[in-house]
């Protein structure tokens, strides 16, 4: 069953109207709620909302872990919640929709940074025993952006938001590629979307300190979590480039975040088009001046890497996705060949 938000607001001072959004009788028709925050801004949001609402509980959320996640799910049924707000920034946007759907309870999004389009999808990624895994959860059904609050936060995260989304294209592509290899069924109005947000946000003037581009930030990342929902999946906005994300956050932990990987994977999986296939050269150019008017990584050094270790991680990267066909797939490049492709991607794009 398709998903999708029943409100988005993107503006200065959203957070004051967050008591009028849920007494919509369509979320909550008793008005008992439920508050989740994160580390740092979440507690100062939750102070700040809670005297509009008529009752409710505040529960810290310790970290984007499936534990967190399973420990809120079971207050908030423990406690006959109508539905949850989560206050804060992906982690803990990732663990209450986890917990909202275990629980069976509606979810509102309150995100205080644009990292990833995390902030309003129908995915969870969340840390486990075994590492990082993707979760398959009901959309937020509202989602709030107070542009205050974004600007208040680190300047790193909400420029990797751009990142995200302009991975956006990479994906896409792969998934026409998918579908002309392998026959893969592909949703029009899934990819429409995913690549409408990326367009969106590729050639918008101005930057993070700019309210008009940040609220494009921000409607092209729930453009990409609504995409996914249109999907049934993360295939509009993950492919190679998210396979090599999830690979370098594998072997090199904490090297970059999510948003940051997201751009650099696109980068590079372009580059393979073009050397491989003699496609999206001229893409390739249009991400990577856009990954550098923002400052974000776009090579192996920028993140802390060698050309070996960004090698071995593309090498590695389709083991974290078993089943999806990317450029990275189709190649199937043996360690030589990646590494060839690395030091040619390096030494021709100036890194």
């Amino acid at each position: 069953m398709l998903n999708a938000p029943l409100s988005i607001d993107v503006r200065r001072g959203a957070v004051a109207a967050l008591g009028d959004l849920l007494a919509d009788k369509r979320i909550a028709t008793e008005g008992r709620v439920a508050i989740a925050v994160g580390r740092g801004q979440g507690d100062q949001i939750a102070e700040h909302v809670r005297p509009s609402l008529a009752e409710c509980d505040v529960f810290q959320v310790d970290g984007g872990t499936v534990d967190a996640a399973v420990d809120l799910g079971t207050k908030l049924r423990g406690g006959s919640y109508e539905a949850v707000v989560g206050i804060g920034g992906g982690r803990t946007i990732d663990a209450t929709k986890y917990a909202a759907t275990l629980s069976g309870i509606p979810m509102v999004s309150v995100a205080t940074n644009l990292s990833h389009d995390g902030i309003c999808s129908p995915v969870a990624s969340l840390v486990h025993d075994k590492g990082k895994g993707s979760f398959g959860v009901v959309m937020p059904l509202a989602m709030v952006v107070d542009l205050d609050y974004v600007h208040a936060a680190p300047p790193r995260l909400v420029r990797a938001g751009i990142g995200d989304v302009v991975s956006n294209f990479s994906a896409v592509d792969d998934w026409l590629l998918a579908a002309e290899e392998c026959g893969e069924r592909v949703d029009r109005m899934a990819l429409t979307v995913a690549r409408t947000a990326a367009e969106a946000l590729l050639h918008q003037p101005g930057s993070i300190e700019s309210d008009r581009f940040l609220t494009v930030l921000a409607e092209g990342l729930v453009l990409s979590g609504m995409a996914m929902s249109f999907a049934g999946d993360s295939r509009p906005a993950s492919g190679g480039d998210h396979e090599i994300l999830h690979a370098i956050d594998q072997l090199y932990p904490d090297a970059a975040n999510h948003g940051e990987l997201a751009g650099l994977g696109a980068a590079f999986c372009y580059h393979l088009r073009a050397t491989h296939l003699g496609q999206g050269a001229e893409r390739l150019a249009e991400i990577l001046a856009c990954l550098g008017r923002h400052g974000l990584p776009r090579f192996p050094a920028d993140i802390g890497l060698s050309t070996e270790q960004f090698a071995d991680a593309v090498l590695f990267a389709p083991r974290t996705r078993p089943g999806r066909f990317t450029i990275l797939e189709y190649l199937g490049l043996d360690k030589g060949a990646t590494l060839k492709a690395v030091e040619e991607y390096v030494q021709a794009h100036g890194g």
